[in-house]
């Protein structure tokens, strides 16, 4: 039985390069993303000097186990999920299911967010943490940036729903 794609865990910083901490529940605003996160606030490692939606960003929790896998195999330290710096882990859902979200409208918990772009693997989070190389650990897994076109509260468990035929 196939597991239905909802939230695994929410995190957020309120500051570029501080920890990520983790939520039960988000406000979401549209045109912003997720209340009190630096890049809702404008203060982002990333919001001054390459321009793009961020308001959301989303990861599998396959993925991060996967890249995890490849980590201990190497013998390397692994990433917690709050440690791949994005917002929402996803679970029940493929990488590339949610990579097949980019330019498509998809809803968290009945709020409506629209997928922009991949979440391209950087060295920030390694280079945060002092851990390894995550740019080859997440690659094809980084995950997806969204924009928030709706308003409200997500939760953990909140159910991730789309329809698969839409056109980009």
């Amino acid at each position: 039985m196939k597991a239905f794609p909802q939230i695994h865990s929410i995190y957020i910083a309120a500051r570029a390069g501080e920890l990520m901490v983790p939520l039960t529940r988000a406000k979401i605003i549209a045109g912003e993303g997720i209340a009190g996160d630096r890049y809702a606030l404008g203060l982002g490692a990333f919001s001054k000097t390459k321009l793009k939606i961020r308001h959301i960003s989303l990861i599998t929790l396959s993925g991060i186990e996967s890249a995890n896998g490849q980590l201990r195999a190497k013998q390397q330290t692994p990433f917690g999920e709050g440690d791949t710096r994005r917002n929402l882990v996803i679970s029940g859902i493929s990488e590339g299911e949610l990579n097949g979200l980019v330019g498509k409208i998809f809803y968290l918990g009945g709020i409506a967010f629209k997928g922009t772009e991949l979440c391209e693997p950087c060295q920030r989070p390694a280079n945060l943490l002092k851990k390894p190389d995550f740019i080859h650990a997440f690659e094809n897994r980084g995950g997806l940036r969204a924009e928030a076109l709706d308003s409200g509260t997500i939760s953990n468990g909140d159910s991730l729903t789309y329809l698969s035929n839409q056109e980009k």
